[in-house]
């Protein structure tokens, strides 16, 4: 785009004061210059016409004038300049594996691991506009909730419908993690991740986890697995025969296999004990899979004092023309 007109000898344009003092000395000379005639009566001759020539005389003064302030300006180099930026945004290709087993319902995040866990996943998707991102669930089994997508808003709105006891339950981290590869094994992004989240420990499903983990390493893919819970035990609702009562059970989650799938993908194991510290995990991963930008700056100037030098010539061939001429005999 064209910005404002700068100069490259700025200074010079103080030279612009010649153009008063000539002025006053013009007018100084000028009255210095006027005769003057005795009369007992002047009355008669102030109904003598004035001709043109007279008052036009003037002009040739002020072309000169005009001609030197563009001249000084144009000494100066005015300039302007285009300036403007190329933007390469690569996005990166990230899919939400997320545990929606019965043990999520457990209430020592709140109101439970899954509700917390879809939240604080949703403000991450709202965070990243120019990634593609999916989500796929598991529990006894696995299945896509929604492919890769830059469609946010049907994403964020998806997360609504998901629920404990959609699918069979269970824990089946390898299918979960297969699925999301699966997903994204054919994709062209500079940077494939997995986002995994889950509670427990691996007792169904149909995919060795470390077999899943092979997999996402021959496809280039980053694993980041999340443990959600806290130590020991945790409230966790039960159906009674007086209605759901919480009671405390063991929380158990395979951390040693999570570090180990994250380890073999280049990525990271996380425990989320709490609200916070899920929200603290992932805004780390934020922070370590940013998508990259690549900003090229230009800036170009152009001379701009060519017009005024012309017609600067052109003013001062003006007034040579009309002082040899027209105002000739005003002049000798």
């Amino acid at each position: 785009m064209m910005n404002h007109i700068t100069f490259a000898n700025p200074q010079l344009l103080y030279l612009l004061i010649i153009i008063p003092l000539a002025v006053l000395w013009y007018v100084f000379r000028h009255n210095k210059q006027q005769a003057y005639l005795q009369f007992s009566d002047a009355s008669a001759m102030k109904a003598l016409p004035v001709g043109w020539k007279v008052s036009g005389r003037h002009m040739l003064f002020a072309l000169r004038m005009l001609a030197l302030g563009l001249l000084i300006t144009a000494i100066a180099r005015p300039q302007s300049s285009s300036s403007g930026q190329n933007v390469t945004i690569e996005g990166i290709d990230i899919v939400l594996s997320l545990d929606v087993s019965g043990s999520m319902l457990a209430r020592d995040l709140k109101p439970d691991r899954l509700e917390a866990s879809k939240d604080v996943a949703a403000k991450f998707v709202e965070g990243r506009p120019n990634d593609r991102i999916g989500l796929v669930v598991f529990s006894g089994e696995s299945f896509t909730q929604v492919p890769l997508t830059t469609d946010h808003a049907i994403l964020l709105n998806m997360f609504k419908d998901i629920k404990s006891g959609m699918i069979e339950d269970g824990t089946a981290i390898g299918d979960g993690l297969a699925t999301a590869i699966t997903r994204l094994k054919d994709s062209e992004a500079i940077s494939k991740v997995v986002i995994l989240l889950t509670d427990g420990v691996n007792n169904s499903g149909s995919v060795d986890p470390m077999t899943a983990a092979e997999i996402a390493k021959v496809f280039g893919i980053r694993v980041y697995t999340i443990g959600v819970g806290s130590y020991g035990t945790a409230p966790y609702p039960v159906q009674t025969p007086f209605g759901i009562q919480l009671r405390d059970m063991k929380v158990e989650i395979d951390e040693q296999l999570l570090q180990q799938i994250a380890e073999h993908t280049d990525g990271r194991y996380f425990r989320a004990t709490s609200n916070e510290k899920l929200e603290e995990i992932y805004k780390e991963i934020d922070q370590l899979e940013r998508f990259k930008i690549d900003v090229t700056e230009f800036k170009r100037k152009y001379e701009e004092f060519y017009p005024l030098v012309l017609l600067a010539i052109g003013l001062l061939f003006a007034e040579f023309i009309l002082k040899h001429t027209i105002f000739r005999s005003i002049t000798a």
